[in-house]
């Protein structure tokens, strides 16, 4: 948005002196967070399938398996990464176009790591 400095206004003539903007730092953060708790996805599948001791840790419900832990951890380091995010970005311009991208990145790691062809490559034997 351009805005003439010498009327404050944009080019429709809004006045934006009147409209504070609002820090893109919360909105960043929540972006972060789910490329965050992806990617613990991925790791937690991963490192399930490359240690026994770490599936059977995982494994919290007989009924579900390892699947459980995965999926309960997964969402803690989701809400976890989200709360430090918002208190470390709630008032600042980040970016959220640059968020969104480190965000699907993170989440095409974290996909990657629940591929079975991928996570197979680090079974234990």
């Amino acid at each position: 948005m351009t805005v003439d400095d010498r009327t404050g206004a944009d080019a429709r003539g809004r006045d934006v002196a009147a409209e504070p903007e609002k820090p893109e730092g919360p909105i960043s953060a929540a972006i972060l967070a789910s490329g965050v708790g992806a990617l613990g996805l991925g790791v937690l599948t991963t490192l399930a399938e490359a240690s026994t001791a770490v599936k059977d840790w995982l494994q919290w419900n007989d009924r579900v398996g390892p699947l459980s832990g995965k999926t309960i951890l997964a969402v803690i380091v989701w809400l976890v990464a989200w709360a430090v995010l918002h208190v470390a970005l709630r008032r600042t311009r980040y970016e959220t176009t640059r968020a969104l991208v480190i965000a699907l990145i993170l989440i095409g790691l974290g996909v990657l790591g629940t591929f079975p062809t991928f996570f197979q490559l680090f079974a234990a034997e």
